[in-house]
């Protein structure tokens, strides 16, 4: 039997996230998931692929707040959930190009001076409407800042598997699910082509590459060469390196910690 044992969402696109017992699907994904993002000078997305620093920065959902804190010092932005300017600003994330609505001059100046760089924040607006891959899609589903796709689900096992072939086993969150479950074989959702939680349909429709953030410590911002290094010895097809699947869904309602993951 296949049970959701965490759920995930991450506010700020490359921030930390957090777990919660039940999370809300709306039509691009987990509610509040990577509806923020930082940008650069150019407009495009700031990772911790270049700015590991970044790992320091946690956001999490108040109750009429997005709350980021550092996790250094111990500072904390509250950002409203509707911006504070009417700005729009048309970004990058890769190979798209969407438009997105800067939050505030306060939020620009927080998330500038804690990671030593210009940068600002920015919110995706209901009205943008961005596409996942026509090569995955199959309806035309949208997402939010996310790499490409609205979700992402990693059987425990396979972690464990992992962590069985290391010498310092890894948390969870160097892989950023949003679902994860309990039960089955390592890398059982490699082969999780349809499923459903309760009345909501899930696809599984692309393995997911494999950067460097995983190499980043999440408490510490410190890269390694792990797990990429151990990974690459068995989780690698044409030059690269897959770890979890990226999934699309038909329907809405709430996923809850303890669902029954029902397999056709």
């Amino acid at each position: 039997m296949l049970t959701v044992s965490a759920l995930y969402i991450y506010p700020v696109k490359s921030l930390g996230g957090f777990s919660l017992p039940a999370a809300t699907l709306t039509d691009r994904g987990f509610k509040y998931d990577r509806r923020w993002m930082l940008i650069d000078e150019n407009d495009r997305f700031i990772s911790q692929r270049e700015v590991a620093v970044m790992a320091f920065l946690n956001a999490t959902i108040g109750e009429e707040h997005l709350l980021v804190t550092d996790k250094r010092t111990g500072d904390l932005i509250m950002i409203p959930y509707e911006p504070l300017t009417s700005e729009t600003i048309t970004v990058s994330v890769w190979d798209d190009t969407c438009v997105a609505q800067r939050v505030s001059d306060e939020a620009d100046t927080w998330f500038s001076q804690h990671l030593g760089m210009p940068c600002r924040l920015v919110y995706m607006p209901d009205s943008t409407q961005r596409t996942v891959d026509a090569n995955y899609a199959h309806n035309q589903e949208i997402t939010s800042f996310s790499d490409g796709y609205p979700l992402l689900i990693i059987g425990q096992a396979s972690l464990d598997d992992l962590n069985s072939r290391l010498t310092s086993p890894l948390p969870m969150n160097r892989f950023r699910p949003n679902i994860v479950f309990t039960g089955g074989l390592p890398f059982q959702e490699d082969d999780m082509k349809q499923f459903n939680i309760g009345d909501i349909q899930f696809s599984g429709v692309k393995p997911c590459a494999r950067c460097v953030i995983t190499t980043i410590d999440q408490e510490t911002g410190v890269k390694a060469k792990e797990p990429l290094k151990t990974l690459s010895t068995y989780r690698a097809k044409n030059q690269k390196i897959y770890f979890g699947q990226n999934l699309l869904f038909n329907g809405s309602g709430t996923i809850s910690v303890g669902d029954i993951i029902t397999l056709p």
